[in-house]
């Protein structure tokens, strides 16, 4: 089984002035240092045990794609080291090791051997390639003329043909239609479940969350936190938040979840509750049972529009539905200081039994990065029980009328 170990890992690129400071740095190497060193990664620290799912999530240029360079071995660290046991299969950037105009079946060739198989492997492997690929009678064209999609599928076919130890995979995935990604996806929860070790780069939070175990969030450079996909997944969307020179805060609840809460404080969620049909605050409640989720609002500023809006999150952090007034054509406009706002939203809890929790915001339109008033993810945690139904599976409660004809 695969395993990982990132020590100290750095990597820095030479800056010049002009060239010619370059030239006279090679032609006079006695002469003083001519460059200076602009660091892309510092002092990354992390360790990946055999079978564990680790999600890498960061804005562009945080280093994401540099990191699995550096860990792949196709790009040398300036200092620090890496470690890592058994075979190791990944998919960085798109197409790459591709020659343009060799067809696919070579390329294949070519890619195999790279990732270790003997030709006699690639061989009796191809028509398992081809068909999972599915690119037709274009794996005997020159890549040259394929279109992104049409290369990213090959080149994850050929990295997973065999299940290898450790899988590394970049955003190359994101490129690819809806069908080939659910095929893919299903392809690395198989491996998971064989015992393969997971590293992925994606700002796809779905897959981050349905699949690691754990995720790491590069900003800068630097490892900015480590922890569970759902915490690091609201903290990452908090850190956006900032940019727009909002504060951060990171809070731990009394059930020992971590809760990420951002904003500029103009206005803020001082009260939440889930309420039964009678009014009553309840924190389990029936499947298909209807509910009231009422949030209390205190206004600290003058607002000219404010929008709130609410995510309801499976224990994963996967998002089961979430709205708000400004689709709902329901903002309020010239919200004053010291006004108490009252929401009560209303439906049937058509979810599946599970534990689930509210994200709540307050912004001015229908996201979060234009105004910010107060982000708060775990506003509110529940459980869904299937106390009077029958039995059923899946995160939704579906009840079909069902009509049956024999002839």
């Amino acid at each position: 089984m695969g395993s990982l170990r990132v020590s100290n890992l750095g990597k820095a690129y030479k800056q010049y002035p002009n060239r010619w400071s370059r030239l006279a740095e090679w032609i006079l190497p006695g002469g003083g240092v001519r460059h200076n060193l602009k660091w892309v990664l510092r002092d990354i620290n992390f360790t990946v045990s055999p079978g564990e799912a680790v999600g890498i999530i960061g804005m562009n240029g945080a280093g994401k794609s540099t990191l699995l360079k550096l860990i792949t071995g196709t790009a040398q660290p300036t200092m620090g080291a890496v470690e890592s046991t058994g075979r190791v299969a990944a998919l960085l950037e798109l197409g790459m090791g591709f020659h343009p105009d060799f067809t696919g079946r070579q390329n294949v060739m070519m890619a195999g051997q790279l990732l270790g198989m003997t030709p006699h492997e690639i061989t009796g492997l191809m028509p398992e390639i081809e068909a999972f690929a599915d690119i037709g009678d274009y794996i005997d064209q020159p890549v040259r003329v394929y279109s992104s999609g049409m290369q990213m599928r090959l080149a994850f076919s050929v990295a997973t043909a065999r299940r290898p130890d450790m899988l590394i995979v970049d955003e190359a995935l994101s490129v690819g239609d809806a069908y080939f990604q659910h095929k893919s996806f299903d392809r690395i929860r198989t491996f998971r479940k064989q015992g393969t070790t997971l590293l992925i780069v994606s700002h796809d939070k779905g897959a981050i969350q349905s699949i690691c175990d754990r995720a790491i969030l590069l900003d800068g450079g630097r490892v900015a936190k480590e922890g569970t996909p759902e915490e690091i997944m609201d903290f990452y969307n908090a850190l956006i938040a900032e940019r727009e020179n909002e504060t951060v805060r990171v809070e731990q609840r009394a059930d020992g979840k971590v809760q990420t809460i951002s904003g500029t404080g103009e206005a803020t969620v001082r009260d939440i509750a889930l309420l039964d049909p009678a009014g009553n605050r309840v924190e389990a409640i029936d499947v298909a049972t209807p509910v009231t989720l009422q949030i209390k609002v205190t206004v600290n500023a003058s607002i000219p529009r404010l929008v709130l809006g609410y995510m309801i999150k499976d224990r994963l952090g996967q998002q089961m539905y979430g709205t708000n007034t400004h689709l709902k054509e329901l903002p309020l406009i010239d919200v004053r200081p010291g006004e108490d706002v009252t929401f009560r939203f209303t439906f049937p809890m058509n979810l599946g039994p599970g534990s689930y929790s509210v994200a709540t915001a307050l912004v001015s339109t229908e996201t979060h990065l234009v105004n910010n008033y107060e982000w708060r993810d775990l506003a509110l945690v529940f459980t869904v029980m299937n106390m009077t139904r029958e039995h059923f599976a899946g995160c939704a409660w579906l009840d079909p009328s069902i009509e049956i004809d024999r002839q």
